[in-house]
């Protein structure tokens, strides 16, 4: 990737059992790079889980690990995900946070170390925080989907961006 490319993040996270109590709930984080080109698109994927997490946690790590993959030069990246708690936290909540000394008037702010490193992450990055309706057709947010709960339900990381099967994918 060059200096300035743009590039587009589609995210999403998958927390399996959330309805049950006292039992390990395995979670997922998934997500898809893309950007042009030359003459066509590059897509590449990437996938985490955790043995026992939150949707909440997974949204957060959808997010780092995407922008971790970027790495430090500095890129233009839209990032969507259909997670109003990671959107809203990014757009809405992390400067009150931040000019607060990290704090909140209701209390302690849940999954504060991955806030902080995501805020730190992200600062590299020109980003616009964007948000979609999950399970509601959106293609590219349907497929970073099914790879979370793929992850989750398998315990598997992809450990480096891998090629994207998001075109065999949309084609079955």
């Amino acid at each position: 990737m060059k200096l300035n490319e743009e590039i587009t993040i589609f995210a999403d996270e998958s927390c399996l059992g959330n309805q049950f109590q006292n039992v390990k709930r395995p979670g997922g984080a998934a997500g898809m790079l893309e950007y042009w080109s030359e003459d066509r698109w590059i897509r590449k994927d990437y996938w985490i889980s955790e043995a026992d997490t939150t949707n909440n946690r997974m949204a957060l790590k959808s997010a780092i690990v995407g922008l971790e993959f970027i790495g430090k030069i500095p890129c233009k990246v839209r990032f969507i995900s259909d997670s109003q708690y990671l959107i809203k936290g990014m757009t809405e909540w992390i400067t009150s946070w931040k000019a607060k000394g990290w704090k909140r008037k209701s209390g302690n702010i849940e999954n504060l170390a991955l806030w902080q490193e995501l805020d730190r992450i992200a600062s590299i990055h020109q980003i616009a925080w964007e948000w979609v309706r999950g399970h509601a057709g959106h293609p590219q947010n349907e497929y970073v989907d099914h790879l979370a709960t793929t992850a989750a339900k398998m315990g598997t990381n992809s450990d480096a961006l891998v090629q994207s099967n998001y075109s065999a994918w949309t084609n079955k």
